[in-house]
């Protein structure tokens, strides 16, 4: 399924480097709408295509954000689960062996 998407990527960007260059070499004027019929923008085509990119780049960003938040919220979760049962594991440990000196260093031998 990654597969599938990384091509379809790459397909966007071939189109959109495609569109960019046909824009540098043709330089036609585009007239935008302005939202609520209070006129029109007048842009190069080249400026149009670089807006329009960066709006399919802003709401790929709001498409991909939620997943990469549920998978670092995951991840800290499991962390924060782990890190529990080591010290449940450290406490039921010491409490059946009891308190356990640590080993001493074993001394050089001196010849």
């Amino acid at each position: 399924m990654r597969l599938v998407q990384f091509i379809q990527v790459l397909l966007l960007l071939a189109l959109g480097a495609y569109l960019l260059l046909v824009a540098l070499e043709n330089p036609v004027p585009v007239r935008l709408p302005l939202p609520l019929g209070r006129g029109e923008a007048l842009l190069p085509l080249g400026g149009a295509v670089v807006l329009f990119a960066g709006l399919g780049a802003g709401y790929m960003a709001l498409l991909l954000l939620p997943p990469l938040w549920r998978s670092a919220w995951r991840q800290g979760r499991a962390r924060r689960e782990r890190a529990q049962l080591e010290q449940r594991l450290t406490a039921a440990l010491q409490a059946r062996l009891g308190t356990v000196p640590p080993p001493a260093a074993p001394a050089p031998e001196e010849a």
